[in-house]
């Protein structure tokens, strides 16, 4: 297998770019690469100075630089090294500009300034944080979302990658010896959705959790039929309230997640409000 040399040149913090490198090398089966990371980058001086880094290292340069001279500068040094050079954002801004009638902004950093959304986002991680497993339900009703769920079934993280999408996430665990708290059922600005998964991959989970705990494996919690009866109580509780579920057997937290702004999107539009899609992170 090739090692690729990936590096990725940015004028803000590169979190933008990451992501996009990240994406684009999930496509690929296991890819040997290297990255070199160069964040901040806003002067040719600068920029000289990582210069020798891309001769020494030679592979393919990824960058979102907005300055022209800056640009340009990159362009020629990859030309001189014979590397290949992509502007990653510029197809999807040159799109926007046609269909919006207008230039961007050519500001370094811009999609990073700590505008109203970001602290909306830092609000929405507090409140996650705070409303983890069942705690503070007196005040359920500020959240956007509430998730619902046998123990295991992913609940945690699922809030956590949503509160940083910028939703206020509370998540309660069902448990048959011990009924939720009558507000769950009677909220009305949150969606609250069930979370479900296959009984068979609950028991490993949990058995895998002990596991890490030091703990035997040979509890109810683990129980086959136990678990079975867990999960069905779940979903007969989902159907009675006619909550929409999520089936995460076989879903990444990120593919849960986008299922449940999905849900929260279509929600909104039914109810006549503004479907304003949430910044990434």
């Amino acid at each position: 297998m090739n090692r690729l040399n990936l590096h990725l040149v940015s004028d803000s913090t590169g979190e933008t770019l990451e992501m996009i490198a990240k994406a684009a090398l999930a496509q690929f089966d296991d890819p040997e690469v290297a990255r070199h990371f160069w964040p901040m980058v806003r002067s040719k001086q600068h920029l000289d100075r990582i210069v020798p880094d891309l001769a020494d290292n030679p592979g393919l340069v990824l960058f979102t630089l907005v300055n022209a001279d800056t640009r340009a500068r990159l362009e020629e040094h990859c030309r001189h090294l014979g590397l290949p050079a992509v502007p990653v954002l510029d197809g999807v801004t040159a799109a926007l500009e046609s269909q919006l009638g207008q230039e961007a902004h050519g500001r370094p950093g811009r999609q990073h300034l700590m505008d109203e959304e970001y602290f909306k986002r830092v609000e929405a991680i507090q409140y996650t944080i705070a409303h983890d497993d069942g705690v503070g339900h007196e005040d359920w009703e500020e959240a956007d979302i509430v998730l619902a769920g046998v123990s295991r079934s992913s609940k945690t993280p699922t809030s956590i990658y949503l509160a940083n999408r910028g939703y206020k996430v509370a998540n309660i665990p069902l448990v048959v010896e011990s009924p939720p708290p009558g507000s769950l059922f009677r909220l009305r600005h949150p969606l609250v959705v069930g979370l479900t998964t296959a009984p068979e991959r609950l028991v490993q989970i949990r058995r895998n959790r002990l596991l890490s705990l030091n703990e035997g494996t040979e509890t109810s919690y683990v129980d086959s039929e136990k678990v079975k009866s867990e999960t069905q109580f779940a979903r007969r509780m989902f159907a009675d309230n006619g909550w929409p579920v999520i089936d995460v057997t076989r879903r990444s937290i990120e593919e849960s997640a986008a299922a449940i702004i999905r849900l929260v999107q279509e929600r909104k539009r039914q109810n006549g409000q503004p479907d304003l899609m949430s910044k990434p992170i």
